[in-house]
């Protein structure tokens, strides 16, 4: 059956299928890697694949768990977005998923990036967005309708920070030759009282602190830190939930310890 980014293709994603195919076997299987094919050899269960055009392929959530194992986060985040904005998932689906499926392979990552997971319309988006996160600053709102005072539609930012009221967006490929129609935009934008930050990819890949420290200055110092002071709030809370779990399973182990012992005593 197909993995990795080919069963991606096959499942919708816009993602390369054939460099190399990947395709997983049973462990038993003879088949091999060699060039241009990459073999997984691991057990699946029949529920975990489905027939696209005839073709069998990992599900979905199984093929993006183990997107998360190949790929950097960023790039894996990507594919997840693409699920999410293309309507073949959404993150507590996700969630859910990574619940259940707790201690396989990839299931963590999955786990974490469904958290930030947003239906963004490029993976350049996803990147800027992956690229602030990761520099300490708060989580934007993703594809946002804007309204000027009237309620009227103005626009819909790629990124908005709400309490900023700061505009990001990713300027692409035919950003020149959309020109004209985003100055009118970016007009109307700012006659209804929102600031506005354009970057492009050479500012995400090549000049990302520069880019960083507008966003950072642009939010304003008490926005960054409560940012800040909620995800230690949710730090505190995650290493408070793990504890708990494994107080769990050593009180666990403890009760099963002793009735197994205390059985073990009648018999003699």
């Amino acid at each position: 059956m197909f993995s990795g980014g080919s069963a991606a293709w096959l499942l919708g994603l816009d993602l390369r299928p054939t460099d190399p195919v990947e395709v997983a076997v049973p462990p038993w299987s003879a088949i091999r890697s060699r060039t241009g094919l990459v073999v997984r050899h691991c057990e699946i269960s029949p529920e975990e694949v489905v027939s696209v055009r005839g073709l069998p392929a990992l599900a979905l959530p199984l093929t993006l768990a183990g997107l998360c194992l190949q790929l950097p986060a960023v790039e894996a985040l990507v594919a997840i977005d693409m699920a999410v904005q293309r309507g073949l998932t959404d993150p507590a689906a996700l969630a859910d998923y990574a619940e259940r499926a707790r201690g396989r392979a990839g299931i963590h990552r999955l786990r974490i990036l469904a958290l930030l997971a947003a239906p963004a319309e490029s993976p350049m988006e996803t990147r800027l967005r992956w690229l602030l996160i990761q520099a300490g600053l708060p989580k934007p709102d993703v594809q946002t309708n804007l309204r000027d005072a009237a309620s009227h539609f103005v626009a819909r930012a790629d990124l908005y920070y709400p309490a900023a009221r700061l505009v990001i967006e990713y300027d692409g490929g035919n950003h020149r030759e959309r020109l004209v129609e985003d100055d009118r935009r970016q007009n109307l934008l700012v006659n209804a009282g929102y600031r506005l930050l354009r970057f492009t990819a050479a500012d995400i890949h090549g000049r990302s602190d520069a880019l960083v420290a507008q966003v950072r200055a642009a939010l304003g110092p008490d926005l960054v830190r409560s940012a800040h002071k909620g995800r230690l709030g949710r730090s505190k809370k995650s290493v408070l939930r793990k504890t708990h779990r494994m107080v769990m399973r050593a009180a666990r182990r403890l009760v099963t310890a002793r009735s197994g012992s205390g059985s073990a005593g009648k018999r003699r």
